[in-house]
């Protein structure tokens, strides 16, 4: 995160999630299941091939969507209205989808036994690979901001 330094502002805050994280995750997560699925097919059988990590990013794409839709759409604009009084059931909400991406995460990383590529691994499964571990650190980040600075300052204390 040392390139984008997040405001303080709340409002700009969102706005910063939305352009920095956000629309990152929306090209990231396409062009890796694209690999991912290329990786698959080639290498079918053998040793190590992440079976299954097509499928798990297409499902990450479409609830990942859902989720930011649902901050783009509702959460982010109340916060950028003053966070009025009743933004903890939507942040809990948003808290319990951060959990359960992180459960895809989880996934991922076992699929891809914690991204080690394969001796001798071609060019595609690298960039594949490389590139997961960017979105996977982009994830991290988006998901630490929101959860530890940003939902904290309209959640009841003790939450």
């Amino acid at each position: 995160m040392t390139e984008d330094l997040p405001p303080d502002n709340p409002a700009a805050l969102t706005s910063f999630i939305e352009a920095r994280y956000h629309a990152r995750h929306r090209e990231q997560l396409p062009d890796l299941t694209a690999l991912a699925s290329r990786v698959e097919r080639v290498h079918a059988g053998a040793a190590k091939v992440p079976a299954g990590l097509a499928a798990v990013l297409q499902l990450m794409i479409g609830e990942l969507e859902v989720h930011m839709k649902k901050e783009e759409l509702i959460l982010f604009p109340a916060i950028r209205r003053g966070g009025a009084i009743g933004l903890e059931n939507p942040i809990a909400v948003m808290r319990a989808d951060h959990r359960d991406h992180e459960a895809m995460i989880a996934q991922i990383r076992e699929l891809t036994d914690n991204l080690t590529l394969p001796d001798g691994a071609c060019r595609t499964w690298t960039a594949l690979y490389e590139g997961l571990a960017g979105f996977l650190d982009d994830f991290d980040a988006h998901l630490q901001l929101e959860n530890e600075v940003l939902f904290p300052q309209f959640e009841p204390q003790g939450v």
